[in-house]
């Protein structure tokens, strides 16, 4: 892709005063955002498959939120909740705790990054419970801090010579259905899965000893891997046997992503401790836990909290968020383009062999793409030339998967059907393009 003479001047700042670890998915330098279609500094424009990592599930500057933020920005941009608790802050943790699933009493802790907010379900689960140890799956992604980084079930490019990791952390497989063990059949695949976690419990670290178990309902950066419909059921059974906590990760797959508010309400399950992030900000750094009450306050008084967390200004706009999301009902809406675009993606599955799964929940859609489908062997250059020739073509669109060979869709829950249409034209003109 060629850039424009301002996108040129930048990019050479870029590499003279960014360091490379930083990287991007696309090329060129944002400028501006509206709805569902993103502009770069030379005025290029692209329909937003991407939305931020899933951070703008209502699309670029939504006037309701935009509205409500810029009110608070003119009443208080900050006081800091350690110093004094902007009344914004208990407003916006009333609501989380009434939204969150859970028939139970809760409190919720606000936070920068989702990565943050796991650092800090860990510390509660660890003080409520008294032990060191927890558990998270292969595959996983939890964030780029030492301990939410160790969570993380991928080397590269997460971990690379990062350690040494926190101690305490164990892992084990996450049902993934399109790469399970030859001989496995599909219906036991999610009871193998929480079954490795109560061997875990024989062979490596006993369950009087683990604190919780950290899990994502269906794996983001993993390449959004959807698990079978029994697997988290048995896993919330088996950590209220052991009397281990049961800590979900949300902060991909939260807030109307998956057709749901939560995608654990899928589910039906009842978590001790969510994390909250990237959507409920939108655009701003906010994320949050939410837990059982008498978990959240085993913690005395100073070992919870930071300077930002809970900024009034993202906190208004996450109430507003929230109010968008429920009134527009873009839960559902999230089925309806997510339904259009799996039809769509497996009506060229049909045609294209290295198509080699269309899978997701909601409208979080995603294709992993092989080099023949019998092997199901990996091509994870067919895919970085696959996003090209949609960046090239004007699609704002990402990677993601162990193998990183999966083209994964986040489009904003209010792009239109015309929009939506015309950015799966552009996936599919270029996945055609190199046959």
């Amino acid at each position: 892709m060629t850039l424009g003479p301002r996108s040129q001047s930048l990019q050479q700042e870029r590499e003279k005063y960014v360091p490379r670890g930083m990287a991007s998915t696309m090329p060129g330098f944002a400028a501006a955002g509206q709805d569902a279609t993103l502009t770069d500094v030379d005025g290029r424009s692209y329909i937003d498959f991407a939305t931020g990592i899933s951070v703008l599930n209502l699309g670029h500057n939504h006037p309701k939120v935009l509205a409500a933020m810029r009110h608070q920005l003119e009443t208080l941009v900050h006081s800091g909740a350690p110093v004094m608790m902007p009344e914004v802050y208990v407003r916006l943790a009333r609501r989380l705790c009434e939204i969150t699933p859970g028939a139970f009493a809760k409190k919720a802790l606000l936070l920068n990054s989702g990565a943050e907010a796991i650092e800090n379900a860990v510390k509660i689960v660890r003080q409520a419970t008294g032990r060191p140890g927890i558990i998270s799956f292969h595959n996983s992604f939890h964030g780029r801090t030492l301990l939410s980084m160790t969570l993380t079930g991928k080397v590269s490019p997460y971990k690379q010579n990062f350690g040494p990791y926190a101690p305490e952390v164990y892992q084990v497989p996450y049902p993934y259905e399109y790469r399970r063990p030859a001989g496995m059949s599909a219906e036991s695949l999610g009871g193998t899965a929480v079954a490795a976690v109560r061997d875990l419990f024989r062979t490596t670290v006993p369950a009087e000893r683990v604190a919780g178990v950290l899990v994502e309902p269906v794996q983001g950066e993993g390449g959004f891997v959807v698990p079978p419909p029994d697997f988290l059921p048995a896993l919330a059974r088996l950590c209220r046997e052991t009397n281990v906590l049961l800590i979900v990760d949300e902060v991909q797959t939260g807030f109307g992503r998956t057709g749901r508010m939560f995608a654990i309400e899928h589910s039906r399950i009842e978590p001790d401790l969510v994390v909250v992030a990237k959507t409920l900000g939108g655009g701003l750094p906010l994320a949050a836990v939410i837990g059982r009450a008498e978990l959240m306050d085993a913690t005395a008084p100073g070992g919870l909290g930071g300077t930002f967390g809970g900024n009034p200004v993202a906190c208004a706009g996450a109430l507003a968020i929230i109010e968008v999301l429920l009134q527009e009902k873009l839960p559902e809406r999230a089925e309806t383009i997510g339904g259009m675009a799996i039809e769509r993606m497996r009506s060229w599955a049909e045609r294209i062999p290295s198509i080699g799964e269309v899978r997701g929940l909601g409208a979080m859609v995603a294709m992993e793409l092989v080099k023949d489908r019998a092997s199901r062997e990996p091509d994870p250059q067919l895919t970085t030339a696959i996003l090209h020739r949609c960046h090239d073509r004007g699609l704002a669109i990402l990677k993601a998967g162990l193998y990183d060979n999966v083209i994964r869709l986040l489009p904003p829950l209010t792009i239109s059907d015309d929009e939506l249409r015309r950015g799966l034209d552009i996936l599919e003109e270029s996945l055609s393009a190199g046959e």
